[in-house]
């Protein structure tokens, strides 16, 4: 079983809405926007690259990387740098290629970004290939499943005032969702006044500060977190601030959580040991299933749950992250976004199983997906 083709395409859909709401859009002229008060670009498409790796004997494998901006820049990297290392190569074998591909641009200092998210990719592809040549699911693979369904919980309330976001939190505490994350960063006090609005609803809170803070108002509003009994805190400070927030999570009894910026376990394993966070929140998008598979192992070598991340990737990605989550033994909990979930299933020729409470474990060999390739050439 050898890979004869790799094919990437990167893909630009738009949706029933924006990602976290339409209050603001991109310029007519411009591809991508900054969203005060955060600070990183959006684009208003939901912007993915798709894999497909294909062996001898006509298997296909699908992967997936989170890229919602500039899905070209990873894909360039596939098809110059990745693709002569894959062709000829026995898909099986995905670790030993996992290691080939990571150290193409290691001495160069690309293990991160672009580089890693383009190799994360292609890692999904592999093993929805091994996963498919075994006749078992990636779970199996992987170790076996711990559960047979990953409790979600509700990223995001995309509406524009506080009393709205009490509504809708209203609404997906009566379809049965017990836990919200806020994606916040507004000032203290802004955040403390919609995190005590959506609270009254019932539902277990979490706070996504989106990166947004200094040290002391960080501390300001984790120690309101605290006497609210808030579930955690993600994103508070600047991503590449260990110190800062390793100081945070010794003052806070809210877990802080951080990962998706990070990218291999070498990464998690400075950020560990530093005890700068409580929860990590690895995305397979962005590690691929091999490296957050080993960052699972280092998280659980110090007693720390992993609560895999997840945005607007779509449903290849999807679907690894749901057979990772359920291939970890203290996963607590998965992301779970409304608004992507209906263009990730638009790719697929079946949609994933699931709504806001829970998915279900997809029990066909590999991925257990398949991209309908029409989907993704579609520009609207």
């Amino acid at each position: 079983m050898k890979i004869v083709d790799v094919a990437t395409w990167p893909v630009k859909l738009r949706g029933p809405d924006v990602y976290l709401g339409a209050e603001t859009r991109a310029p007519s002229d411009q591809p991508y926007y900054v969203r005060p008060p955060w600070r990183s670009l959006y684009s208003d498409r939901f912007e993915t690259l798709i894999v497909r790796l294909t062996c001898d004997d006509g298997t296909v494998g699908w992967g997936e990387a989170l890229a919602p901006v500039a899905p070209e820049v990873p894909a360039a990297i596939v098809s110059r740098l990745l693709t002569p290392a894959l062709l000829g190569a026995d898909p099986r074998r995905v670790r030993p290629l996992w290691g080939v591909l990571r150290d193409l641009m290691r001495e160069r200092g690309h293990l991160v970004g672009h580089q890693a998210d383009a190799l994360a990719a292609v890692d999904i592809a592999l093993w929805d290939l091994a996963g498919k040549a075994a006749g078992v699911p990636v779970h199996a693979l992987l170790g076996g499943a711990y559960r047979s369904s990953v409790p979600t919980y509700v990223s995001g309330l995309p509406v524009s005032s506080d009393a709205a976001r009490a509504d809708l939190a209203r609404s997906w505490f009566a379809q049965g969702v017990r836990s919200v994350k806020l994606h916040l960063g507004n000032g203290v006090e802004a955040d403390l006044a919609t995190y005590d609005a959506v609270a009254a609803s019932g539902l277990r809170v979490a706070v996504d500060a989106h990166w947004a803070y200094a040290l002391a108002d960080a501390l300001r509003l984790g120690q309101a977190l605290d006497s609210r009994g808030a579930w955690f805190l993600e994103a508070p400070l600047a991503p590449e601030d260990v110190a800062g927030h390793r100081e945070l999570a010794a003052a806070l009894v809210t877990p802080v959580a951080v990962g998706e910026t990070l990218r291999n376990r070498y990464e998690f394993r400075d950020w560990i040991g530093a005890r700068a966070l409580d929860l990590a929140q690895p995305d397979v998008g962005r590690t691929g299933i091999t490296e957050l598979m080993e960052i699972a192992s280092l998280a659980s070598a110090h007693h720390l749950p992993v609560a895999p991340h997840h945005s607007v990737g779509l449903g290849v990605v999807l679907a690894a992250g749901i057979h990772v989550a359920a291939a970890i033994e203290d996963m607590p909990v998965f992301e779970f976004q409304p608004g992507p979930l209906p263009v990730a299933n638009h790719i697929l020729t079946e949609p994933l199983s699931g709504g806001p409470v829970a998915f279900d474990v997809p029990s066909a060999p590999g991925l257990g997906v398949s991209v309908d390739i029409t989907k993704l050439l579609e520009d609207s």
